[in-house]
């Protein structure tokens, strides 16, 4: 004999039935009954709604929060499949399971090309709770991922505003700024050539520090304003990389003589990017080959293959090589590795090509090792992005 705490026990054990409101589309009250007693017996607790017309089903839409649609497919005044067209029409996303004593293949396909979930004959109801536990289910499924797709389209929305709002700002500082920094270089420098040597060696000293701190500012901002018009509407065209590489070689024509440098390419192809920028990052990566070179003369190699809808560049010298450990690092902006004294500039052109790279569609990164020289590999779109679509439909 049971006692009553194992019976109290059992009670709050027991899993309470989930509940289900049910939108029924049938004029008969019988099937509408059976329809009902199949999902309860099988452990949902039920409430319903009644009805037999599209005008009868918008109200009761609007007046309740149904969870499922059961219709039959045809009923004296109305077809049950338009019950999607009504759904539509009011934006919600309910699921609607077809019911009907004799369906048909080709018209229960057809119902599910029109966007009902499934479909259950009236003379197999056992499986109905299944069909519509499923239905439940993949409704779940599609809310979370609506969600996610609409909380990642905001989280891009934010970004792109965020990163537009700092390229302004950064643009606009760095535009306002130039003016009265000329002001500093041009009165320290005047200072300089009118009272270098009459005034104490500690004022010489100052004075100098004072002019290369402001011409340094100078290169600085102009460097900042240049990272920060990467990115824009950029006229993007098939490019001869050959034509490119010509005018590279004759921008560095000076430091390749100075260093004694040997240059050398292959043959390179055409690619879709901005003309002026492509000839910047070449620019920007053989003139770091120049710059950071060992005790021998650099060899600086440029090649390109193809690798599927892309064309991967690489630009290989002998130089100081980089650390494993900086490869990733040396891409960001500002990022030295090396004192100003060892090697000029702000640490600022790698950054410049991989915002240049990636705005064009393609990824660049380096592989080194700290004294064995540097490999900079990048890749560019072969043609146009929808082109490259179309090619492949």
């Amino acid at each position: 004999m049971s006692s009553p705490g194992t019976q109290l026990e059992s009670k709050s054990t027991a899993e309470p039935k989930p509940k289900l409101q049910v939108l029924l589309v049938e004029h008969n009250p019988l099937d509408a009954a059976l329809l009902l007693r199949a999902l309860g017996s099988d452990g949902f607790d039920i409430s319903s709604v009644l009805v037999q017309d599209e005008a009868g089903f918008t109200e009761a839409l609007r007046a309740n929060r149904a969870e499922i649609v059961l219709a039959d497919y045809s009923l004296p005044n109305w077809k049950g499949m338009e019950a999607l067209d009504v759904l539509r029409r009011e934006g919600l996303d309910i699921p609607v399971i077809v019911v009907s004593g004799a369906l048909g293949d080709v018209n229960a396909v057809e119902c599910i090309k029109q966007g009902a979930t499934n479909y259950v004959l009236k003379d197999g109801l056992a499986r109905l709770p299944e069909v519509v536990r499923r239905a439940l289910r993949e409704k779940t499924e599609r809310t979370w991922r609506r969600q996610a797709e609409e909380d990642l389209a905001r989280k891009v929305d934010e970004l792109a505003r965020s990163n537009a709002d700092l390229e302004q700002f950064a643009y606009v500082a760095s535009h306002d700024l130039q003016e009265p920094l000329r002001m500093v270089t041009a009165y320290t420098q005047l200072l300089a050539e009118r009272y270098h040597g009459k005034l104490d060696e500690n004022a010489d000293k100052f004075i100098a520090y004072a002019s290369e701190g402001a011409q340094r500012m100078q290169v600085l901002i102009h460097d900042l304003l240049a990272f920060s018009r990467v990115g824009g509407k950029e006229a993007c065209e098939s490019i001869d990389c050959n034509t490119a590489m010509k005018e590279v070689l004759q921008a560095l024509a000076a430091a390749i003589q100075e260093s004694g440098a040997v240059v050398s390419h292959g043959d390179l192809p055409a690619v879709w990017a901005d003309r002026t920028q492509v000839a910047q990052v070449l620019q920007n990566l053989i003139g770091n080959a120049l710059k950071f070179r060992g005790k021998e003369p650099p060899l600086v190699a440029v090649q390109a293959e193809k690798t599927g809808e892309l064309w991967q560049f690489s630009v290989s010298d002998n130089g100081i090589g980089i650390a494993p450990e900086y490869a990733e690092s040396v891409f960001i902006v500002f990022q030295r590795l090396h004192g100003r004294s060892d090697y000029p500039g702000n640490g600022i052109g790698l950054a410049i090509c991989k915002k240049i790279v990636e705005h064009n569609g393609g990824k660049i990164w380096v592989e080194s090792k700290a004294g064995s020289g540097s490999t900079f590999k990048f890749t560019l779109p072969c043609h146009r992005r929808d082109e490259g679509k179309g090619a492949q439909s």
